[in-house]
């Protein structure tokens, strides 16, 4: 059927055909790489609520990869920074500070961690119109072919009307699996988001007790680490 087709409908066709083969090369990479954030970042996570401190977190993921580690060093950098004015100051404008650092990175992951899921949308909203447009075309092409042959003989039509209803199923087939693809990822990614407020969560929670634990007078400390 492809090779009797139209050029029209043959690059429908074609068009669909690689519309296809970019789902699947999508679902592949992308479900690999969500796999792999999301164990980095629960074992990030683990790691997070296990440290003692801030410092003791920050060592930790002194050599470490992944947004977990991003998360620590960000807000071990601005605690850092703030080291000179924090006997002078409350420490709620570090607590700020550490917060608008976390968020644009957890920003920034949600956005990294969501590229190429678009196309999987486009793929499944245009497919099945870009089909019909073959559809439409190959029965047009049927109907000239029909007026030169001056036959109604099926033999002459059915060819022509195969062609064109194939360029539809072949929509569907491309924009079936995009749509559910993007639906399960959309899913996985709304989860991996949840998991980075998790991370970020726990950061900040080292962040207060760290500053908070500033706040006791040095005898005190030394009182209780002795105990």
């Amino acid at each position: 059927m492809y090779q009797a087709a139209d050029i029209v409908v043959k690059a429908v066709m074609i068009g669909l055909a690689l519309a296809s083969f970019v789902t699947w090369t999508v679902w592949v990479a992308k479900a690999v790489e969500l796999w792999a954030a999301k164990r980095r970042l629960k074992s990030a996570i683990r790691r997070i609520g296990a440290a003692p401190s801030l410092g003791a977190a920050v060592e930790t993921f002194a050599r470490s990869g992944g947004t977990g580690g991003t998360l620590v060093r960000a807000a071990g950098e601005e605690m850092a920074r703030s080291l000179p004015v924090l006997d002078h100051v409350e420490g709620q404008g570090v607590k700020e500070r550490v917060t608008s650092r976390l968020s644009r990175i957890e920003a920034n992951a949600g956005r990294r961690i969501a590229l190429g899921t678009g196309v999987l949308a486009t793929i499944g909203a245009t497919a099945p119109f870009v089909g019909l447009f073959g559809t439409v075309w190959g029965i047009m092409n049927s109907f000239i072919g029909i007026s030169q042959s001056q036959t109604t003989n099926l033999a002459v039509v059915a060819p022509g009307i195969a062609e064109a209803l194939l360029a539809t199923a072949l929509g569907l087939v491309a924009a079936i699996p995009a749509v559910i693809i993007y639906n399960v990822f959309a899913r996985a990614i709304a989860g991996y988001k949840l998991l980075l407020a998790d991370a970020s969560a726990g950061v900040e929670r080292l962040v207060s007790w760290e500053l908070d634990a500033r706040r006791v007078p040095a005898g005190v400390r030394l009182a209780q680490a002795a105990e």
